[in-house]
């Protein structure tokens, strides 16, 4: 029997703003976080991601590489970002190529265990719990629902 590889979670080449709070454990590398934000616990944030000023990612959250998020947002507890569509009819499997980018606006609210496909949302939007975006977001609303669907405007 071989020994298994480790690889230790941790915070590391993160970008931080000013008063920024982090909730340990969680798992921050190479992405950027602004000022006055706060993570829960039990997050990863992947490479390259953005966090804008004053948005509060809250604990079980997964926010992959390109993704990118304004300023004055809430992220659920467990909101799920996803960056490969399976395009080739499986996972890319490390081809990068075949990621796309997610960019949320300001001022969004994502309810729990929301799944964020690659897409982009427009500002002064809210999605509801357990909602499952998989296309753009233009005007600004309320959206919940598998597929995410606008239920009033704001």
């Amino acid at each position: 029997m071989t020994a298994p590889e480790f690889h230790q979670s941790g915070i590391r080449d993160v970008d931080f703003g000013a008063r920024v709070k982090v909730v340990e454990p969680c798992n921050l590398y190479g992405c950027r976080i602004g000022d006055d934000c706060f993570v829960g616990p039990f997050t990863e944030i992947q490479k390259g991601a953005v966090i804008g000023a004053r948005s509060r990612v809250q604990s079980h959250a997964f926010i992959c590489e390109l993704v990118s998020i304004g300023e004055d947002c809430f992220i659920g507890h467990g909101v799920m970002f996803i960056n490969d569509t399976f395009a080739s009819g499986g996972p890319a499997r490390g081809r990068k190529d075949l990621w796309r980018e997610t960019v949320i606006g300001n001022r969004v609210s994502i309810g729990s265990n929301a799944t964020i496909m690659p897409v982009r949302i427009a500002d002064d939007v809210v999605i509801g719990a357990g909602a499952v975006v998989t296309k753009d977001i233009t005007a600004a609303g309320t959206y919940a629902g598998n597929p995410a669907r606008r239920l009033r405007g704001t």
